[in-house]
């Protein structure tokens, strides 16, 4: 339920679930975990799904069962955060849940138009993961970033590109928008790509 290819540097690292509207079980986050450890080698990382959903967030059954407060989650967007190769999140829908971690953590955030993105952590009785209201506070402010948690906002992805939270919205293939913006850091020699994200850090 996790796809990963790898070609030239690029790998696209794709969630297969869209039966359960992408949701993420516990065997998938360990999955993303894994794959995000070993990827230090990849010169671009594209996260997406399959489907009209990036990703519902937990799948509910294993929320249910401690799933939702897993340290698994901060240990994803963790590891997508320390890549030294460029990250894009190329969200082919909406975004709920625990999963805007990952998307928060990449550098760069596209989405096709009819995306949504909310996190009803403080609505279902949870904390976010620590990192998460930091990173997206840093995007879009502490108000907005309130407005989110606290206030249970749904966001479209227009305001959500007025805010800052995504940098483009894509009317056609998300993906292959991301391998456009992937191609010059491809092209580029690996020393000077990385060394270009750390001196944006």
């Amino acid at each position: 339920m996790i796809d990963v290819t790898k070609e030239d540097g690029l790998w696209i690292v794709t969630i297969n679930r869209p039966d359960k509207a992408n949701s993420l079980t516990g065997e998938m986050l360990e999955r993303l975990c894994e794959t995000f450890e070993s990827a230090a080698e990849a010169r671009v990382v594209i996260l997406t799904g399959v489907g009209k959903v990036f990703s519902a967030g937990a799948d509910l059954d294993e929320a249910r069962a401690g799933l939702a407060t897993s340290p698994l989650w901060e240990r994803l967007s963790g590891a997508v955060a320390a890549l030294p190769g460029l990250t894009i999140a190329a969200l082919n829908g909406t975004l709920a849940g625990g999963a805007n971690g990952m998307a928060l953590a990449c550098d760069i955030r596209l989405a096709v138009p009819g995306a949504k993105f909310f996190y009803p952590v403080m609505k279902l009785g949870y904390l976010p993961q620590p990192s998460d209201p930091k990173r997206m506070a840093a995007l879009i402010g502490p108000s907005r970033t309130k407005l989110i948690l606290m206030g249970g906002q749904k966001i479209m992805a227009e305001e959500a590109l007025s805010f800052g939270l995504i940098d483009r919205v894509i009317d056609g293939d998300v993906v292959a928008a991301a391998r456009e913006i992937a191609s010059d850091t491809l092209a580029a020699k690996p020393e000077i790509a990385v060394g270009i994200k750390e001196l944006c850090r």
